[in-house]
């Protein structure tokens, strides 16, 4: 039986108008004042971006991410999930969580799996460090009594970390890459040397020991010190050591910002001095830069397309700090969050795309899908809104208040090198790609497609 439009059943013409305005209405509906819709909308984001894992079926290693997604990505994504958990109180992927984190902290803990040791950077080892850490500071179901504790595996990574402070060139500073061999080894970036400042920080919160925050201390002022941070808190990418890293690569990347944004307010915390104070409030002020009507921007590629694999994450790490920051230094709550619900706002809009109808966007000004699709946007998206409900969420514990995690000081105390069978396969270009520009690839194109991007 056909019907005319004049008495097509009511059912019907309901369809037809929701078909008609798909195209338009994004498939995840967002009120960011409403808690009960940022979980059901963190929910489906969270939902699409486990949809890209890998770790958990038969003949992969657990914590894997598949190509062309790097291993620290992976980290990166525990972190995340993490926070959903603690968000949200979804149990849903914790599991895996646990899985992957200990299969990849290796034997001693320091994320520094055989399976890595060809390509690995200190930057690619301090997310994993942070998925650490903030299962620590977040009390996240501990590891089995035989394992070892998540405050224990944050303290590995510093401990393998402190000891490659490198003061023959630079006077200072982490190198990019941990190893010789690895193309960057000669670049030190501040996104490696942010994550060691960020984790000492955290790590002197959490513990109250000193050695920590005197660690911190020595690494922000060797950033300001080499120029990799101006006198207005803007954050560079890095330099060759090559020439004493006087050459500055001047592109801003929201996680520089972020990475140490979190890091000075945990020393706030700590300290209670007004220069840790003054600080954060300035790198507050200088992510300025990466919004637009209050909607974070990665305004070094994407306006012009060139976002790569890693960079298309980047905005979730800067929501993720932020939101953390106003736990840590409440006087940043009132300039934070405008931002961040805006920013999920945004998101949300963008995550209306793919065949399900919630596939989420680069673009989040856009504020509607822009057609493509990642992993990396799938965590940004789920990270910026999450945060909106930190409010709703207890702060950091540490083990004077709450914090349940077993730690070893000592811990992370095997010799590095990995063994020659580890080395036996080629070392490929997409092998060397990390958290950060490749040296090669940035060398070739800053001058055709970055120079716009310096700060004026």
């Amino acid at each position: 039986m056909r019907f005319s439009s004049a008495s097509r059943p009511s059912w019907a013409r309901i369809l037809t108008v929701a078909l008609a305005g798909a195209s338009t209405v994004g498939a995840i509906q967002l009120n960011v004042e409403n808690d009960e819709s940022i979980k059901r909308a963190a929910k489906l984001v969270a939902k699409n971006m486990m949809s890209y894992y890998t770790g958990n079926r038969p003949g992969d290693n657990p914590g894997n991410l598949p190509d062309p997604y790097y291993w620290w990505e992976a980290g990166a994504m525990f972190s995340s999930l993490i926070d959903y958990w603690f968000y949200t109180g979804d149990e849903t992927w914790n599991d895996i969580t646990t899985q992957g984190l200990l299969w990849q902290a290796g034997d001693t803990g320091a994320f520094m799996p055989n399976n890595q040791s060809k390509t690995e950077g200190n930057d690619d080892q301090a997310f994993w460090g942070f998925a650490a850490m903030s299962a620590a500071e977040r009390n996240f179901p501990n590891p089995p009594s035989d394992k070892m504790g998540w405050l224990a595996m944050a303290q590995a990574v510093f401990n393998t970390q402190a000891p490659r402070w490198d003061t023959s060139s630079c006077n200072g500073g982490l190198r990019w890459q941990i190893f010789t061999w690895n193309n960057g080894y000669t670049y030190k970036n501040t996104i490696s040397t942010g994550g060691f400042f960020n984790l000492a920080a955290r790590l002197a919160k959490y513990t109250g020991n000193t050695t920590y925050s005197d660690w911190a201390e020595k690494a922000w002022d060797w950033t300001e010190s080499v120029g990799f941070m101006t006198p207005d808190y803007h954050f560079w990418d890095g330099a060759s050591d090559l020439g004493n890293c006087t050459e500055i690569n001047e592109i801003e990347w929201t996680y520089n910002n972020g990475v140490y944004l979190l890091g000075a307010a945990n020393m706030w915390n700590v300290t209670e001095d007004p220069k840790w104070k003054m600080r954060t409030e300035k790198i507050i002020q200088s992510s300025s830069v990466f919004f637009k009507n209050n909607v974070m921007v990665e305004r070094a590629c994407e306006s012009v397309n060139t976002c790569m694999v890693d960079q298309r994450s980047f905005k979730g790490y800067l929501a993720r700090w932020m939101a953390a920051t106003t736990q840590l230094a409440p006087f940043t709550f009132d300039e934070i969050m405008p931002k961040l619900k805006a920013s999920a706002s945004a998101a949300a809009k963008s995550c209306s795309g793919g065949s399900d109808g919630t596939t989420c966007g680069l673009k989040w000004t856009e504020q509607k899908w822009d057609t493509t699709k990642d992993f990396g946007q799938q965590m940004a998206a789920l990270e910026v809104i999450q945060a909106t409900l930190i409010t709703k969420v207890a702060a950091p514990v540490t083990s004077d208040n709450g914090g349940t995690s077993k730690g070893d000081p000592s811990a992370g105390g095997k010799p590095e090198a990995p063994p020659p069978s580890s080395l036996t396969s080629p070392i490929t270009t997409a092998d060397r790609a990390g958290a950060g520009i490749l040296t090669a690839m940035m060398m070739v194109t800053l001058g055709g497609s970055a120079g716009w991007l310096i700060w004026e």
